[in-house]
């Protein structure tokens, strides 16, 4: 369904959100993604290129350094004497765009039909911006000066839309975000009863409604431990995943796309996700499991 979008909307808005629902763009993107899957199939390659290990998302770390350096290329084509630092740091930024790029695609691959439309075009236009740095690279290196930093003030003129595009991404979309977060304001902030202890089984999940929001338990013995029920990485159902391991290592896998969360303190083990699932403080009192804000 399309949205009728008023007069008074801006015309950046109104790209956005036919770009959005651009369905012309799903049989290159759905094609990409299985490539991309494939490529990147062994799980630790993915938990690398998602940032797992780092607990936030890699790609964003490492997008500063070729934006960093093509900033820094601008400035310095502003002004004389400085042609050797410009042509430095234009082959920095073209060296590092690679990796950035790997682990942009990682994490696009994993994103929904809406988002991936809006990433196709974001990578397209960073493509383009890194080509148009290695031109200009290259006609630095031949001593030509004015050519090179036309090449170089178009390619940033490129980034820059690349970037609000993947500022889109983030924000208005909140891809990479952690989706769960939000939930936690939702919560009393004092302490409020979920059930009682022996209605919760042993050495499995269940899942509670406190305040209107879904929260998952898992009980070991006497102790109970809390997590917001919907995966950080798209809400993808936690009460419905699989439990792997035992005791500590406890872990939950998520059904949707198998990010998975130790559930004794929601530390990302596997991704897509990137950070640990919201935990919430909880204790058993009088044989009732209480839970509140952290």
């Amino acid at each position: 369904m399309h949205t009728r979008l008023g007069p008074g909307y801006a015309v950046p808005m109104r790209i956005l959100t036919r770009l959005e629902t651009a369905r012309e763009l799903d049989p290159v993107s759905d094609k990409l993604q299985e490539v991309v899957t494939a490529v990147v199939r062994p799980r630790r390659l993915r938990d690398l290129l998602h940032g797992t290990w780092l607990g936030h998302p890699l790609h964003p770390v490492l997008v500063d350094l070729p934006v960093g350096a093509f900033l820094c290329v601008g400035a310095l084509d502003l002004m004389r004497g400085r042609r050797r630092a410009a042509t430095t740091l234009v082959a920095l930024g073209v060296a590092t765009a690679g990796p950035a790029a790997v682990a942009g695609w990682a994490d696009w691959s994993e994103m929904t039909k809406d988002r991936r439309r809006v990433g196709l075009v974001h990578a397209a236009s960073n493509l383009l911006a890194v080509g148009l740095y290695a031109g200009s690279l290259a006609v630095r290196l031949r001593s030509n000066g004015m050519r090179g930093r036309a090449l170089g003030f178009a390619g940033l003129s490129v980034a820059g839309l690349g970037a609000f595009l993947g500022g889109h991404l983030a924000y208005a979309q909140s891809a990479g975000t952690n989706q769960a977060a939000p939930e936690i304001a939702r919560l009393p902030e004092d302490w409020t009863v979920a059930g009682s202890l022996s209605f919760l089984p042993e050495g499995k999940t269940s899942v509670r409604t406190v305040g209107g929001v879904p929260v998952l338990f898992y009980r070991q013995g006497d102790h109970v431990s809390a997590l917001i029920e919907r995966c950080g990485h798209e809400t993808g159902p936690l009460g419905e995943g699989e439990v792997t391991g035992a005791g500590p290592d406890a872990c939950v896998v998520c059904p949707w796309h198998g990010s998975t969360f130790r559930l004794a303190d929601g530390a990302v083990v596997h991704g897509p996700a990137a950070s640990s699932q919201p935990v919430l403080p909880c204790r058993v009192r009088d044989g009732m499991v209480e839970v509140r804000q952290p």
